[in-house]
């Protein structure tokens, strides 16, 4: 994990296209931005043309050492900047963000040989899914698993790239499961996450996993406290919740 100066920084929107339904993926040129780790996120800062302000925090779905920085944003239908940055943001549109933040919940390689295990709900994706890519772009050996709880296959954040990650590299296991609906050919029987289903979908306690754990609060205080109560030790156990953006 490196140390990198957080500071205000002037963004040019470089591509949109949607992302779900009710989300949009968002491509950002930054040429001050210093890089971030895997998992960092940033704030966004907009100014209405009477001077009223308002930002909110966003995780960074890409990492590394480059200026081109990739959101993806799920609309809160009441929120003061996520209906913005979905449906009026365009191309050439220059933004204010704030960043890289965050040095818990990141992920980097390291002499830790233990597996890591990511388990996101709905748009809590994004930064499991830039750990994804920064460890299939790295040389390290750690098994990765990714355990994805959706409402229905159109929900599914980059959906084609983990699926393309998960066909190519075998260090990483892709495991979907959905509440509402599931694809007829799969034969997935649909239903939320309990403690006995999550339990045999994780790798287990006893091998000690790094666990990540991302979604809507309530979905990450559940997730979190059935993991305890499986044997992982809290301190092994990372969360990033959200609300209302």
């Amino acid at each position: 994990m490196n140390r990198r100066p957080v500071a205000w920084h002037t963004a040019t929107v470089v591509a949109v296209r949607p992302e779900t339904a009710t989300a949009r993926r968002i491509d950002l040129e930054v040429p001050t931005w210093p890089g971030n780790d895997a998992g960092s996120h940033l704030d966004v800062r907009l100014t209405a043309d009477d001077g009223y302000q308002a930002s909110r925090s966003y995780s960074i779905a890409s990492a590394g050492e480059g200026t081109r920085l990739v959101l993806a944003v799920d609309e809160v239908p009441d929120g003061e900047v996520s209906p913005f940055l979905v449906h009026d943001l365009r191309e050439g549109d220059r933004i204010e963000v704030h960043g890289p933040l965050g040095a818990f919940f990141v992920w980097a390689p390291s002499p830790d040989p233990s597996p890591v295990q990511l388990i996101a709900g709905g748009s809590g994706v994004v930064p499991l899914y830039a750990m994804t890519t920064a460890h299939a772009a790295s040389d390290d050996s750690t098994p990765f698993r990714l355990l994805y709880s959706v409402r229905t296959p159109a929900d599914v954040f980059f959906r084609d790239e983990l699926a393309a990650l998960a066909a190519r590299d075998d260090r990483l296991r892709l495991d979907l499961v959905y509440t509402r609906s599931a694809p007829p050919e799969t034969r997935i029987t649909t239903g939320r996450l309990t403690a006995d289903s999550l339990r045999a979908a994780v790798i287990p306690a006893d091998q000690e996993p790094r666990v990540f754990v991302c979604g809507p609060t309530p979905f990450v205080e559940a997730v979190s406290g059935w993991l305890l109560e499986a044997g992982h030790a809290a301190a092994r156990v990372r969360t990033e919740r959200f609300g209302g953006s």
